[in-house]
């Protein structure tokens, strides 16, 4: 049973998400831990002393949720400003994509294939010439 070697990059990003996810597992139990004690979130902004609907939770799961939710909003929020360059890639690659059926179209149905250029070469006219000293 041979294994491919495992490339370089991932050996490194497994190391730097250890170095990286260790202290901070080890700072949000740490947290948790200091803060149990319950608090009360009232919902209601007109009665404090006997709210329409209030949460009571620990702390630390009161910060979690919040943090949490600030995550996905701002997450929904990055996804949502990006629709546009979306939207160009997407019209983009429809383009590159007609355009690639062309040239499929246009080396079959030519007679010569001489006259198409191949891929890795540039026509003469677009060829660099050396400079002139």
């Amino acid at each position: 049973m041979s294994r491919e070697p495992r490339s370089a990059g991932s050996v490194l990003r497994k190391i730097v998400a250890a170095v990286i996810l260790i202290p901070l597992a080890i700072v949000i139990i740490a947290f948790a831990v200091a803060n149990r004690q319950i608090v009360t979130v009232s919902l209601d902004p007109f009665s404090s002393e006997h709210p329409a609907s209030s949460l009571t939770l620990p702390l630390f799961a009161l910060i979690l949720v919040l943090l949490i939710a600030g995550v996905v909003i701002g997450g929904v929020a990055a996804w949502l400003r990006q629709a546009k360059w979306r939207r160009v890639a997407r019209r983009l690659e429809r383009e590159a994509e007609q355009l690639r059926s062309e040239v499929a179209s246009l080396r079959r149905s030519s007679g010569n294939v001489a006259d198409v250029p191949e891929a890795g070469k540039p026509p003469e006219r677009l060829r660099l010439r050396a400079p002139v000293q």
